[in-house]
C-alpha cells in the first residue's frame, strides 16, 4: 500500500478526520467478522492446518498486545500466510480477531464473499482510495488488529523486499489522530520450507518485538513514515535471520464456548 507524496497532507487530514469515541463514524460495511463464519473458520483452522503441514513453528507471541490497536506486518511468501497469522495470533491465542487489508483481485468472486465476512477488505495498491484508507485507520482507532503485508506482494524466495511507505504513513496518521492511541506495529516473519506451499511443508512464524508508532512522530509525516519504515524492514531482516532459534510450538487450546 502506497500513498503518493504530493497527497501527503491532503491524505494526512482527510484520514486524521476520521472520527472516534462517541462521533459519528464512516459505514464499517467496507468489511465485517460473520457471527458465524468466523468461528466457523478457526475451528476448521486449527484443525485443519496442523494436519496440512509438517512442523509449523512459532516464536514471540508474548510479544502481542492483550489490548489496543496493532498492525501486523507479515513477509508474504504465500496466499497460506492469511490462515496461519490468525493461527499464531488470533482468537485461540489472544482472544483477539484479524482484520485484512488485502489487493482487490482477492476481493472478487466466491473468495472476495469469505474475505469480506472474516474481516478482509480491498484496497488498490496502485491506487488507494480515501475510503479504504479511512477504513483502516478507523479500525485501529477502534482498537482492532490489523494485518497489512508491507511488502505489497507475494515473494517466495527467503529475503525482505523494500517495504511500501503506506503502513507507515497508515500508522502514523491514526496515531496522531487521538492523543495516546498506543498504535503498535509487528513485524513478522513467515517462511516455508518449499517456495510452493505443499502437503507436509515445514512453516515457521517469528513475531518480533512491537514498534511503538508514537516514537516516530516528530510533524513531518514522509520523513516520520521513511524512519518508521527503515525500522520495520530491520526488524523484518533479523527476524528472518533468526530460524535456528525457534523451537516447536504446540498451539493453544480451543476455549470452550
Amino acid at each position: 500500500m502506497e500513498l503518493h507524496s504530493s497527497e501527503d497532507q491532503i491524505c494526512h487530514r482527510t484520514l486524521a478526520h476520521t472520527p472516534v469515541n462517541g462521533e459519528t463514524a464512516i459505514s464499517t460495511s467496507t468489511s465485517w467478522l460473520s457471527p458465524w463464519l468466523t468461528p466457523l473458520a478457526y475451528f476448521l483452522g486449527h484443525h485443519f492446518l496442523p494436519l496440512f503441514f509438517g512442523q509449523i513453528r512459532i516464536t514471540g507471541q508474548e510479544n502481542i498486545p492483550a489490548t489496543g490497536p496493532v498492525l501486523l506486518a507479515p513477509t508474504h511468501r504465500a496466499r497460506w500466510d492469511s490462515l496461519l497469522l490468525p493461527y499464531a495470533s488470533g482468537r485461540c491465542v489472544t482472544g483477539r480477531d484479524l482484520r485484512f487489508m488485502v489487493t482487490i483481485s482477492e476481493c472478487q468472486g466466491l473468495q472476495g464473499w469469505f474475505v469480506r465476512r472474516l474481516g478482509g477488505f480491498p484496497v488498490d495498491p496502485q491506487r488507494p482510495s480515501i475510503t479504504t484508507l479511512r477504513h483502516a485507520v478507523e479500525l485501529l482507532q477502534r482498537g482492532e488488529m490489523l494485518v497489512i503485508y508491507p511488502e505489497g506482494g507475494i515473494f517466495r524466495d527467503r529475503e525482505v523486499h523494500p517495504l511500501k511507505s503506506g503502513i507507515a504513513r497508515l500508522a502514523l496518521t491514526a496515531e496522531s489522530s487521538h492523543p495516546d492511541l498506543g498504535v503498535k506495529i509487528l513485524p513478522v516473519s513467515i517462511n516455508y520450507s518449499h517456495p510452493y506451499p505443499e502437503w507436509g511443508t515445514d512453516v515457521s512464524i517469528h513475531i518480533g518485538s512491537a514498534i511503538k508508532v508514537a516514537d516516530y512522530i516528530n510533524g513531518s509525516l514522509k520523513q516520520d513514515a521513511k524512519r518508521l519504515t527503515t525500522d520495520l524492514a530491520n526488524a523484518l531482516k533479523q527476524l528472518s535471520h533468526h530460524e535456528s532459534t525457534i523451537t516447536t510450538h504446540t498451539f493453544a487450546e480451543m476455549p470452550n464456548s
